[in-house]
């Protein structure tokens, strides 16, 4: 299904039919304030291993991320969080960036990976986030498995072309972009860049 939703005002109707499919184990493509991402409810191991052999990779090899509607969730899903990290946190989220934590034990076991870690995002796009706050649960996040031409990750239609038969839902809430989201990682406390994308890294971290 290509489901068009108004990314500044979400229908209510149409995300609730996106949480029910979530909700039953499906698997969407859906937009965030960078680019689009696959995704499902973090619950579903069988919407895990689907995503998994879509893209075709071990699940716990993959840099998965959970998409969380506030930092709320963070704290379920991540060991504490120190002061200084926290403060970082709400300044720049929501926004474009995915933090790596310490995994908490509320990770799925499917979802822990050697190295015990989590990315976590909190987009500042009304369409992920809403989906989010209805399903009472983060969702689980990875890029589109393409690194062909650049309309895969920008052109909702294109994505329904060529992904339509894997997912169930392509949802259109208009262009994405092609810069994903900076990567901060957390864990040894000073925050380190893993990769530069979307969100500033100087003027916040620096």
């Amino acid at each position: 299904m290509l489901l068009h939703i108004h990314p500044d005002n979400p229908h209510q109707r149409h995300i609730q039919t996106v949480v029910d499919t979530l909700k039953k184990g499906g698997v969407i493509i859906y937009p965030t304030d960078t680019i689009y991402g696959i995704g499902c409810d973090i619950t579903s191991q069988s919407a895990i291993e689907r995503i998994s052999r879509i893209k075709g990779i071990n699940p716990k090899k993959a840099h998965f991320s959970f998409v969380c509607s506030d930092l709320s969730h963070i704290s379920d899903y991540t060991k504490s969080i120190d002061t200084p990290t926290f403060r970082i946190l709400k300044q720049t989220l929501p926004g474009p960036y995915t933090f790596i934590f310490k995994a908490s034990r509320q990770v799925p076991r499917l979802l822990q990976t050697k190295k015990d870690t989590v990315g976590i995002r909190v987009p500042d796009h009304n369409i992920s986030r809403m989906i989010v706050e209805q399903l009472g649960n983060p969702v689980l996040s990875t890029s589109l498995p393409t690194d062909a031409d650049v309309e895969y990750f920008t052109d909702p239609e294109v994505m329904y072309e060529h992904f339509g038969k894997l997912v169930d839902i392509v949802i259109d809430g208009g262009p994405g972009s092609i810069i994903p989201s900076t990567v901060v990682d957390c864990t040894s406390g000073a925050p380190e860049l893993v990769r530069a994308g979307a969100g500033e890294w100087e003027n916040v971290f620096g």
